[in-house]
């Protein structure tokens, strides 16, 4: 039995994605290659690894101990080739960050020229996603999030916290006027989010005397068009310092209600799937984020 690099690699790429027609945008081959290697693979071991339906490929109960073992079998030869580069001292070869818009543009992208000097080799690809999202279905390999990890199967490094502040713009505030205490926002336009509910939290105490859950005025999925709205004098927003630095220093933005707002630091982390090891790729970008990122940012 001897099978082939390509073909675990289209067979985990069908097993994530689901169906043959996205695997093979995902690898950048027709529909018919990526058929081919998967029956040749099938043929090989001479068992059934993923069960044909009219809507999609559904794995078999040997497909799911396969795919296991061959997730093993390519994370070794990754970890094997990015040891031969680190002897060599020069890491090459793609890595996958993913992030939210806000924190990609805000925070990473201007950090990537650094990190590209220490390692020019590497091949950066950047996405952003504004919710959590399975890191080994979107071939992630490292993924910076904000706020605390539900996921057990995710290692995870702390990077660094920001703090929340509710903000505004000069004009919104000379146009409607400043809320002097948490209950007078119910009287303003309220920029807030259309999921989860927990980003609509905001941190200042209500009458019951617990953390404000307000009902957006305006709700958006992207905490960067947040930003934008805010800006343009659409309402007051809760925004973490990492995205407003620049805005509240330059005064496009001023803070609202400071001396009730309570001190809530989201930590910012990141993340990467459990069941591999650290490449020295992804390795390389922890060490680099730890190194440059203050600790409230």
């Amino acid at each position: 039995m001897r099978f082939t690099l390509e073909e675990l690699t289209v067979f985990l790429a069908v097993v994530d994605t689901g169906s043959l027609t996205s695997a093979a945008e995902h690898l950048g081959q027709p529909v018919s290659t990526t058929s081919r290697l998967l029956a040749r693979l099938e043929a090989k071991v001479e068992t059934t690894l993923l069960r044909r339906t009219t809507r999609r490929l559904d794995i078999t109960d040997e497909g799911h101990g396969f795919a296991r073992d061959a997730r093993s079998i390519l994370e070794a030869v990754r970890v094997a080739e990015d040891g031969l580069m680190q002897r060599r001292e020069r890491l090459a070869g793609p890595l996958c960050i993913d992030a939210s818009s806000p924190y990609m543009l805000h925070v990473l992208v201007p950090l990537m020229p650094g990190y590209k000097q220490r390692h020019p080799d590497v091949d950066l690809v950047l996405t952003s996603n504004e919710g959590f999202i399975d890191l080994l279905e979107r071939r992630v390999d490292l993924a910076i999030r904000i706020g605390e990890l539900k996921d057990s199967t995710l290692h995870s490094r702390l990077l660094g916290h920001s703090r929340l502040r509710l903000l505004a713009s000069p004009a919104y505030l000379s146009q409607h006027g400043c809320p002097h205490t948490p209950r007078e926002l119910a009287q303003h336009a309220r920029l807030g989010f259309t999921q989860p509910d927990t980003l609509n939290v905001w941190p200042v105490r209500g009458a019951d005397g617990r953390l404000m859950q307000i009902e957006p005025t305006i709700a958006t999925s992207s905490g960067e068009t947040q930003r934008q709205l805010a800006l343009h004098g659409m309402g007051i927003a809760c925004m973490a310092d990492f995205m407003t630095g620049a805005d509240r220093a330059q005064g496009r933005l001023v803070e609202v209600l400071a001396e009730a707002t309570q001190p809530v630091d989201r930590p910012v982390q990141a993340v990467y799937y459990r069941q591999s090891a650290v490449s020295a790729r992804i390795a390389s970008m922890v060490k680099y984020l730890s190194e440059v990122l203050p600790p409230h940012h």
